[in-house]
């Protein structure tokens, strides 16, 4: 039997292995998810608001040993896994009270006596999730589907498969049915099977842009819905009447969230020349400052990164950008000490053509650009096959809303990170997925939008 193990990031040691589920524990797993479907669709909505209610207490009352486990499996610094629980609340509490109003009938005027749209769930939903916001990136979607009154099977990434167990302890220790939320344990290659099933209404996945390929094709073959949150390359903007110093200080912090390991990050630093001098003189000592080591030290802004083969990938992305004409400003090697370290890294004179200007860089790896003029940041901002988020720093608000309009992204944060907030859609365009989670329209992804029509 296949087994799947978690290994700490900041030593290398193995914490545990599991034996990945048999095809008679996946046909219980998913009959418990069909039976349990039936049932819930017909709770009434505030009762399924209540509970997912009673999951955001209970997150909050555990946050801390939650936060913990998150450090040991995937090696997020301390804060920042405690930021994500809170998170997870926060969405919990946020579907608790407006799902009941989103999912509310909608009244159309026609001719007929009576027309209106209901919102009706699915059934069983399949959500494949990653490994970089282990707790965060299940509760953004599993909220609202929940509130919906659909059921969930969640096959998490294989190295996180301790956090899987916990968050489906967590919805049982909130009063869920044992068939509202479980976990699989499984290798990739067995997905594809459950996507086929007829017991599985519809697909989210979370991930790479290979497995939303892969994903989106069998989705397609069974004719299911699918909702993808792939990669991301997201453009960080800075033109010459931004507030430069804050502007490099939250580069740094967009770059490094997570240890760079996240879909919307500061990917490409994008400076108009007039200013990129000093932008660069700023950001180097941003970045520079930032303390690099045990994430369970309070003081930690770069963990290690979650996997071995997530370094030796970085640092190809690295040496063949030099090798086609970047310059190395700052870091640039791993770090030699147990666990899986890599600096703040960066590199200018990147231009489209390298692998960190055209590649995911997934990791506190920070490519520079100096563009001549808003024109050339948009048109390189845009040279991207991904297009989740970007940001534009300046003090011309009109002229940045006007720019946004022009980016092929599906957010847009001006003099702020990009980050996802429970209240507004979140998702991308081209490479990066479709769909959106989060805000009135992520909890109606997983419904059926069905016409009523009386005579």
């Amino acid at each position: 039997m296949t087994t799947l193990t978690s290994v700490c990031p900041s030593t290398g040691e193995v914490l545990r292995t599991f034996e990945a589920h048999s095809d008679a524990t996946v046909e219980r797993i998913l009959a418990r998810a069909w039976k349990c479907a039936g049932y819930w669709r017909e709770q009434a909505i505030g009762l399924r608001a209540a509970l997912v209610r009673r999951v955001a207490t209970e997150l909050r009352r555990q946050r801390d040993p939650l936060a913990r486990l998150v450090v040991r499996e995937m090696g997020k610094p301390i804060a920042q896994a405690r930021a994500e629980i809170e998170k997870c609340a926060w969405v919990c509490d946020y579907y608790a009270e407006q799902g009941p109003k989103f999912l509310a009938p909608e009244s159309i005027s026609t001719e007929a006596n009576r027309s209106y749209i209901r919102f009706d769930p699915l059934g069983v939903i399949l959500a494949i999730m990653p490994w970089n916001f282990p707790f965060w990136q299940v509760f953004r979607f599993a909220a609202g589907a929940v509130v919906a009154g659909n059921t969930v099977v969640l096959k998490h990434a294989a190295n996180v498969s301790m956090c899987a167990l916990e968050i489906q302890a967590l919805w049982r220790r909130a009063g869920a049915q044992a068939g509202l939320f479980q976990v699989l344990l499984l290798e990739n290659e067995r997905v594809g099977r459950l996507i086929g099933d007829p017991r599985v209404a519809a697909v989210t996945l979370t991930g790479s842009e290979r497995a939303g390929q892969a994903v989106a094709a069998l989705a397609g073959q069974y004719v299911k819905k699918c909702v993808l949150e792939l990669g991301g390359a997201d453009a960080f903007i800075v033109l010459a009447d931004a507030d430069l110093e804050r502007a490099a200080t939250k580069a740094a912090e967009a770059r490094t969230i997570n240890s760079g390991q996240s879909c919307i990050a500061a990917k490409r630093i994008l400076v108009e020349k007039a200013v990129a001098r000093e932008f660069l003189s700023a950001f180097v000592r941003a970045m520079a400052a930032l303390e690099v080591g045990d994430p369970f030290d309070e003081h930690t802004r770069v963990g290690p990164l979650a996997r071995a083969d997530l370094v030796s990938t970085l640092q190809r992305q690295v040496e063949e950008s030099l090798r086609l004409g970047a310059k190395l400003e700052l870091g640039g090697k791993p770090l030699d000490r147990p666990g899986f370290f890599y600096p703040p890294t960066i590199l200018t004179r990147v231009r489209p053509g390298m692998p960190a200007f055209d590649e995911e860089v997934f990791g506190p790896v920070a490519p520079v650009t100096v563009v001549r003029d808003a024109e050339h940041a948009v048109q390189l901002a845009n040279a991207s096959r991904y297009g989740l988020g970007a940001a534009i720093w300046t003090r011309n608000r009109k002229g940045a809303e006007a720019l946004a309009a022009r980016l092929d992204v599906g957010v847009v944060h001006i003099n702020d990170v990009v980050h996802s907030d429970p209240r507004l859609p979140f998702g991308g365009v081209k490479r990066s997925g479709y769909g959106r989670e989060l805000g009135t329209y992520g909890i109606k992804e997983f419904t059926n939008i069905k016409s009523v029509v009386l005579r």
